[in-house]
């Protein structure tokens, strides 16, 4: 449950977000630091391939080139397509969870081409802990380019 409820506090944010959130500004880079545009891209992706990984199952080419590509995504989609993609992958997220039965979740799960060791339940933690911690980004550098009055010419 901890993971559904930082999943869905994470939607939240995003929605209120999205609203406050101008399209200039998610372009914005403060200092060189990832954009908004970035960070939304990166839960999409990130969120994508731990659940693959906790399916006990490979990236498919399609994921491999959404890796390589994430922060072109970032400048080449609207604001509104990029919070929209991110939070449904949230909610498949969330539909998903609810179909892992209890006794995987102690099961290994080897993640990356390094098959790096790891459970299903250590895979949901990570995907809840990182997904919280990159919307935390997102708040801390609209403060910045809202603190500093940046446009997307003023800060790459």
């Amino acid at each position: 449950m901890p993971v559904a409820f930082a999943l869905m506090q994470a939607r939240n944010e995003l929605t209120a977000l999205a609203r406050d959130t101008s399209a200039e500004e998610i372009r914005v880079a403060p200092g060189g630091a990832a954009s908004v545009g970035f960070h939304l891209a990166h839960i999409a992706g990130s969120l994508d391939r731990l659940f693959t990984y906790a399916r006990h199952e490979s990236l498919d080419p399609t994921q491999l080139e959404y890796l390589r590509r994430e922060a072109e995504f970032a400048v080449q989609h609207a604001k509104d397509d990029l919070f929209e993609a991110t939070m449904a992958r949230i909610d498949v997220c969330l539909t998903t969870l609810r179909e892992i039965p209890d006794d995987v979740l102690p099961e290994p799960r080897p993640v990356g081409r390094r098959e790096l060791p790891s459970t299903v339940r250590g895979l949901l933690f990570h995907a809840a802990e990182h997904t919280t911690m990159h919307v935390g980004q997102i708040r801390t550098t609209l403060r910045v380019i809202r603190g500093l009055g940046l446009s997307s010419d003023d800060a790459r």
